[in-house]
């Protein structure tokens, strides 16, 4: 659907104003280009409200240009996010050629978000994997798709149930934890109140209303809680300004939960803030000293977010006082550029970043932990622990505690001295055998809180053990943990192998890797390294497990027999098989069979002209014909076996196994079940409860005697099912 171009000129002269009046520097033609670029791609594409698609990527700009300003790049980004993904037309080397590698690679980034959450599970953890490795090579990627996800929750109405529902959790588990991580506080609240609406919209409308219904007083309270305030700091010559708001809906109605009580009950429905006009920090604990003043403050509800900032950069001192008629009112207390970073995070930080080193570092900082998780990622068993890390990376509250020298580690709450000890450093944690918390010895999993003062007791024969993964909670101690363990597993079962490998030899014992699933299976392991690993631990007896595999006297002599029992059974295959096929006709000629690969019907074979034995017929994969082709392949003919309509040829297998009752029942059962598959003969011996025998039966073709194989193959008992040919000696 077209946009009229006086519209469509009125929009980009709106957005161009908003781009310079917010953002650092604009190019203003990139900025036409990009416009005019998804303008003329989305030309024929509509939303589900019916609106011409471009009013999408416009509002997701116009977001970034006016409520998360970053930068121009970032505005035709959003122009041009949903192009790749939306036209076949167009190509990630079509938006490079026409803006440059850096949106190329945003927008690539951004193609491979919406692919991720559109065709896979989200909670899958490869795909988190995917997500963050798009968001470290250009923090912008993130940034972009919030205000693209923004939007959406804006006008998600227009979708169908089942999709909003979807939409709205992946908007609650996901944007809005990472938004909050990322320092955008007020898209934070956004985006909860969003998807609460969504997924609990009587929950919400309720709230929403009774908070409406005492804005009146809350509006008169806060002016008489502010009033005496106002006074004092303008005694001091401060310039600031003070407000009361409500709490978003969202976090009210996790209190509510939280502490099981109703909304009536739930009293710090609002905080006051006092944002001052200053630059000088200390103006802020004179604010605070003069609010103490005026109001009691209440004891253990003190934070000082400016000494000690959040991981997202968030600084701003909080306070609760008892305020007029002894309610609780909580205080928040920063300066102009603090609120600024707290509202708009990242974004803020941008802006403020342009030759200031110690900026450029704090913008790092937004996406080194997405790094660490990345790079820590290698093994795949790490690999699967990378949604749990990531959540526990996004939805964390810290505590800050203290190493014996004074230095401060920022920590997630409930960490424990393990966590404390990965945190300084590997080698510590690797080595930890004791902690000491404010000089007093405690357990390992003692859970630390802020002020604690934590020493750690190390000892070169401490290791790691798989109990601490039941404790530590930092993706850090967590990550070096299972790496451990998994390399302690690792090299016991290398030895194990080791172990394996040197019996079956001296034993003169051979082993397919079905025939290693067998054994696992049999003893209730999930696979080989299990196994391996039992054998290095001593946890079973290697001699007893192979000793049902070692042959006896009596199979030795048995041995002639099963090649003359092949012998008779290839001779009878051959002739029921038909004539030969040579070169695309029926032949009398003279044949012979090869005594080294022993071709019967169904078998793809070629022939070898001889003196004296006519036409030699050997399989294809014969090692011996591999080598005459080498040396004389004008003697090789093409032979075939002949098509016969609705004929099958027979085959010989021979099983191997333990004894069991009904076996022999169970044996023709999976052969006779399976299409209608006919035997001709089943014979099988028993001793010592073990069993070998031979079927000979009746098969369409080798994928179907491959599926009878199968089916074989899973019956309790059997270890080796092969074709009869295979005990040749």
């Amino acid at each position: 659907m077209n946009i009229a171009p006086v519209t469509a000129a009125i929009m980009l002269d709106e957005l161009i104003r908003n781009c310079q009046k917010n953002l650092p520097a604009v190019n203003v033609e990139l900025i036409k280009k990009a416009f005019d670029f998804s303008a003329v791609a989305h030309e024929n594409d509509t939303r589900a409200s019916n609106e011409p698609y471009f009013t999408h990527p416009y509002a997701v700009a116009n977001i970034l240009a006016t409520e998360i300003p970053f930068d121009d790049i970032s505005v035709s980004c959003a122009l041009l996010h949903d192009i790749v993904e939306d036209n076949m037309e167009y190509s990630i080397d079509t938006i490079k050629k026409n803006f440059g590698d850096d949106i190329a690679l945003i927008v690539d980034g951004l193609t491979k978000i919406q692919q991720l959450f559109q065709g896979a599970d989200i909670n899958q953890a490869e795909n988190y994997r995917k997500l963050l490795m798009s968001v470290s090579k250009d923090i912008r990627v993130i940034v972009v798709k919030f205000a693209d996800r923004l939007h959406n929750m804006r006008t998600i109405d227009f979708l169908n149930p089942e999709k909003r529902k979807r939409i709205a959790k992946e908007t609650l588990e996901i944007y809005a934890p990472l938004a909050h991580r990322f320092g955008l506080g007020k898209l934070k609240w956004e985006l909860e109140d969003l998807a609460f609406k969504e997924l609990n919209k009587q929950g919400y409308e309720d709230i929403k209303k009774k908070i409406s219904a005492k804005r009146p007083e809350r509006e008169k309270y806060i002016d008489k809680f502010s009033e005496p305030i106002i006074q004092k700091i303008n005694e001091y010559g401060i310039k600031f300004e003070i407000s009361g708001r409500p709490k978003h809906l969202y976090s009210i109605y996790r209190k509510m939960i939280k502490r099981n009580k109703p909304f009536e009950e739930i009293y710090d429905l609002f905080a006051v803030r006092i944002i001052l006009d200053t630059d000088d920090v200390n103006q802020c604990y004179t604010a605070f000293g003069i609010i103490n003043q005026v109001f009691i403050p209440v004891p253990d509800r003190f934070k000082d977010y400016i000494a000690i900032p959040k991981t997202n950069n968030y600084q701003s001192i909080h306070t609760t006082v008892v305020g007029p008629d002894g309610e609780l009112v909580e205080v928040q207390i920063r300066t102009r550029k603090m609120h600024d970073i707290a509202e708009k995070g990242v974004a803020a930080h941008w802006r403020y970043k342009e030759g200031n080193p110690t900026i450029d570092q704090t913008m790092n900082s937004y996406v080194s932990w997405i790094r660490e998780m990345i790079e820590s990622s290698g093994t795949e068993d790490v690999r699967k622990n990378i949604l749990e890390n990531f959540k526990l990376n996004l939805y964390s509250d810290e505590i800050y505690v203290f190493t014996p020298n004074g230095d401060l580690r920022r920590l997630p709450l409930k960490s424990t001295p393990v966590d404390f000890a990965f945190d300084i450093h590997s080698k510590i944690g690797f080595h930890c055998i004791g902690a000491k918390v404010n000089k007093k010895i405690v357990p390992l999993d003692t859970q630390l809180h802020s002020g604690d003062q934590v020493e750690i007791i190390i000892s070169k024969n401490q290791h790691p053990n798989r109990n601490w993964l039941k404790f530590v909670i930092t993706h850090k101690a967590k990550t070096e943990v299972r790496k451990w363990l998994n390399k302690e597993d690792d090299d016991l079962a290398k030895a194990g192998k080791e172990l394996w490998e040197k019996k079956i030899k001296k034993l003169k014992l051979s082993f397919t890797q079905q025939d290693i699933a067998k054994v696992y299976l049999n003893l209730k392991f999930d696979n080989s390294k299990q196994l391996y690993k039992a054998i290095a631990q001593g946890k079973i007896n290697l001699d007893e497990i192979l000793s049902s595999h070692l042959p006896d006297k009596e199979e030795e002599k048995k041995s002639p027999q099963v090649n003359a029992e092949f012998e008779n059974f290839a001779q009878y295959a051959r002739s029921s098989g038909g004539k030969l096929v040579v070169n695309g006709e029926s032949s009398d000629l003279l044949f012979s069979y090869s005594k080294c690969c022993n071709p019967i019907p169904g078998d793809q074979v070629v022939g070898f002209i001889t003196k004296g034995e006519g036409i030699k017929i050997h399989r294809k994969n014969c090692k011996s014909m591999l080598q005459l082709s080498e040396k004389e392949s004008e003697k090789i003919i093409s032979v075939e076996w002949p098509a016969l309509e609705n004929s099958n040829f027979i085959v010989g297998l021979s099983l191997k196994g333990e004894d069991q009752p009904g076996l022999l029942s169970e044996i023709a059962h999976q052969v006779v079940t399976f299409q209608n598959t006919n035997i001709k003969s089943i014979n099988i011996d028993t001793k010592n409860s073990k069993f070998e025998g031979t079927v000979t039966l009746f098969v369409q073709n080798l994928e179907h005697l491959s599926r009878v194989i199968d089916r074989l193959k899973k019956i309790k008992g059997v270890y080796t099912v092969t074709r009869l040919e295979n005990y040749v000696q």
